[in-house]
């Protein structure tokens, strides 16, 4: 079994070195995030905004990450919602949040995340993350203020206002969710269209040249290719019941082709 502490560093050098890879997960099965763990992928995002997981399954994903080195990240709805500090209580090693827009708002997730002297996460020991208690308090403490803090950009607003998000310390990753932007943008659904393409590679290359990791969700082999190839280290790629159900298809038609 992996710590908490030592999941956390390994997938912070990898992020510095070659970068990350992994896929959303929108099952309630934990078998399917011990299996994920297993094949080798560096983290798994489990969806609390689109997906159906309830805190009492999320506790079961944190428990089958225990059989591998996989990070367990956990996808939040908004930097108001209350799941932010559930998660991280249940032993999630970094919150994915969606739809922050200003610095403000990047801060305000940090402090919730984040114990003295970084912030003001409200303390109970008694919670999986400090082992019900068993764990001693200052390495807790200290550990958890570890935790990844990932902020997802999809919006017009949250790149007029990049500038002064890329200034806020303490974010791990700016996660860009193109679907969401495309309909910012005023042309949903096409994550290829050039003004999605040009608002994505501006966030790119500013938080670049700040020295800000990046990550963005894939479902196609080209687009996490060409994402890698301009520096992006956090590939999140497709997710867990799709890339099922795609695996299966292909097998399909490779055997019983029309």
């Amino acid at each position: 079994m992996h710590s908490y502490s030592s999941k956390i560093a390994e997938f912070k050098a990898k992020l510095q070195a070659d970068g990350v890879f992994g896929c959303f997960s929108k099952t309630t099965d934990s078998s399917v995030i011990e299996a994920i763990g297993l094949s080798g992928s560096d983290y798994i995002i489990v969806d609390m905004e689109h997906g159906p997981v309830t805190t009492e399954t999320l506790k079961g994903h944190m428990m089958a990450l225990n059989a591998s080195e996989m990070a367990g990240i956990v996808r939040v709805p908004s930097w108001e919602s209350p799941l932010l500090e559930k998660a991280l209580d249940l032993g999630a090693h970094g919150v994915q949040v969606s739809s922050v827009t200003s610095a403000e708002q990047a801060k305000k997730v940090i402090r919730r995340m984040k114990f003295y002297p970084d912030g003001e996460r409200g303390v109970c020991r008694f919670v999986r993350a400090a082992d019900y208690a068993e764990k001693d308090k200052a390495s807790y403490f200290k550990e958890a203020n570890h935790s990844l803090v990932i902020l997802q950009l999809e919006g017009a607003e949250a790149i007029r206002n990049l500038a002064s998000i890329l200034e806020v310390k303490g974010i791990d990753v700016l996660f860009i969710g193109p679907y969401d932007l495309s309909q910012s943008l005023g042309v949903p659904g096409q994550i290829q269209h050039e003004k999605v393409m040009q608002a994505m590679r501006k966030i790119v290359a500013e938080a670049s040249a700040k020295g800000v990791f990046t990550g963005i969700f894939c479902d196609q082999p080209d687009q996490a290719s060409y994402w890698k190839s301009l520096g992006v280290k956090y590939i999140s790629y497709s997710v867990d019941i799709h890339l099922l159900a795609d695996t299966v298809r292909n097998l399909k038609d490779q055997l019983f082709p029309r």
